[in-house]
């Protein structure tokens, strides 16, 4: 008997990521999405999937955006593009003929049903994961920062160390263990929902050469990694690397890394903010995830300007230009009282971290 389309989009929610193993293939689950490069199961990140949630409204399962092209939307949508499938009742069918087929292998079957996962990627176990890193001073994470250009950690408190994180390529993989850089991830209260792991070569010259070095869990959406206290006036980014560096030539200014470009422009903002620094990437995610941003907090109230870098983002300007030259380029970015506050290189007048 057919189903209607609203029992196989609920159908389907509950299967999503049999779903994604099915018609996205060359991507991998990471905590609660699946990753892959777009519609088409071009292998890449651009593309994720929620494979967790409530079966309709906010945050549900099944729901999945692009964050290149921007296309987004549900299961039936994500078929039908794969697919190229112009009739919606040839989508119907397809999914149907999905929701019949076999499905024995425990690595298809929907998260919640394999009891050793429920708390893989929650956040608890980010807290978890956060409380057994330490302190980066001295560390391979301290080595890496520095590599990368980094030499003050103003306000750090939300990056440890941990020397020993597992990594897996895909689920099925054998576990490996690599030093890796954990970053804390905030709401607005200090409450860690999730963390950042970035693994890292041995040495501390560069990541570690696995598939994916970078991999987030728990909830992200909204939050991010904090780098001082916000009270009127803060930036905002995507990697941590570009705002710890941004954060060494203005160290009084509170920051938050978004960790990618969707979560930019979703930020959830301090209710005392008047004004916000985007600082922008210098790539079409970037700029688009910019745009976002400045357009919804505008409709706040709320003064937005934009932190433009030369190159492609803070660290690379750090790296190539030094901190007084990307300090003097930022200096006249800010409004002149910003610019008094945060871009003063008076030693006398010290740092807050």
């Amino acid at each position: 008997m057919s189903m209607s389309a609203s029992e196989l989009a609920r159908r389907l929610a509950r299967d999503a990521e049999a779903v994604c193993r099915y018609y996205l293939s060359n991507g991998h689950r990471e905590g609660r999405y699946w990753l892959v490069g777009d519609v088409a199961n071009t292998p890449g990140r651009s593309l994720f999937v929620r494979l967790t949630g409530p079966e309709s409204g906010k945050g549900a399962a099944g729901n999945w955006t692009d964050g290149a092209t921007f296309q987004h939307g549900d299961l039936l949508d994500l078929i039908a593009l794969n697919r190229g499938l112009d009739r919606f009742r040839d989508v119907l069918d397809e999914a149907q003929v999905f929701l019949s087929l076999p499905r024995d292998n425990p690595a298809d079957r929907p998260f919640g049903h394999v009891p050793s996962r429920a708390t893989r990627g929650s956040p608890e176990a980010a807290r978890r994961l956060f409380a057994m890193a330490q302190p980066i001073a001295g560390t391979i994470a301290d080595t890496y920062l520095r590599w990368r250009g980094i030499t003050a950690f103003h306000g750090s408190a939300a990056l440890r160390f941990h020397p020993r994180c597992y990594y897996r390529p895909y689920a099925e993989a054998p576990t490996e263990i690599w030093p890796a850089l954990i970053a804390a991830v905030t709401d607005l209260d200090g409450r860690i929902t999730g963390a950042h792991r970035t693994w890292l070569d041995p040495t501390g010259f560069g990541k570690a050469p696995v598939a994916t070095p970078r991999r987030a869990m728990g909830h992200l959406l909204g939050h991010g990694v904090r780098f001082g206290m916000a009270n009127h006036v803060m930036a905002a980014g995507e990697g941590i690397e570009t705002m710890v560096s941004l954060r060494c030539v203005l160290p009084k200014l509170p920051m938050v890394a978004c960790l990618s470009a969707n979560h930019l422009a979703a930020l959830v903002l301090p209710p005392a903010i008047c004004r916000l620094y985007i600082a922008r990437d210098n790539d079409k995610a970037g700029r688009q995830a910019a745009m976002r941003l400045r357009k919804r907090v505008r409709s706040a109230g709320i003064e937005v300007r934009i932190l433009r870098p030369v190159t492609n983002d803070f660290n690379a300007d750090l790296r190539r230009f030094g901190a007084d030259a990307v300090r003097a380029r930022l200096r006249v970015q800010l409004t002149p009282e910003d610019a008094a506050r945060f871009a003063s290189t008076d030693p006398g007048k010290g740092i807050t971290a």
